[in-house]
């Protein structure tokens, strides 16, 4: 075990010499909006009454990779499955780089393969939260959406 920072936990995924799951690595690319330990606790305190909400990524299948469309993004259903009874499975022949290019409000997790995500967000977070600071990933054309 070794102690890392968000930034270095990154760094080390992108590196290969560790993994984490697509929610693990969003949040990890939201503490990044935090220089100290401190400046989180006021953060999570300041807005501990705000709110939140319930999400569901939903996946959506390309034909090279994957897509987890996250709430706010404009391919996630208005109706999503949040229990997993209705099997609404998503898929496109569409390559990831034509959907990324196509699309304009971005709140999605893109995985080409197991050591290449990347986390991407335009819209502005809900109840004061905070979006995630942006890696990136072989699309880094689309960081300027953020």
């Amino acid at each position: 075990l070794q102690w890392s920072s968000p930034p270095e936990a990154i760094e080390r995924f992108k590196s290969e010499e560790i993994r984490f799951a697509p929610p693990q690595l969003y949040e990890l690319c939201r503490l990044c909006n935090f220089s100290s330990l401190r400046e989180l606790d006021k953060f999570s305190s300041d807005r501990a009454l705000e709110g939140c909400e319930r999400w569901m990524p939903v996946m959506l299948n390309a034909s090279d990779g994957y897509i987890q469309l996250l709430p706010g993004d404009e391919l996630y259903p208005e109706d999503p499955d949040y229990t997993g009874e209705k099997k609404i499975s998503m898929s496109t022949d569409k390559k990831i780089e034509d959907l990324m290019s196509e699309g304009s409000v971005f709140h999605r997790i893109v995985i080409t393969n197991i050591n290449n995500i990347a986390v991407y967000v335009n819209i502005e977070a809900k109840y004061k939260h905070m979006n995630p600071v942006m890696i990136n990933s072989d699309f880094s054309d689309y960081n300027s959406k953020l």
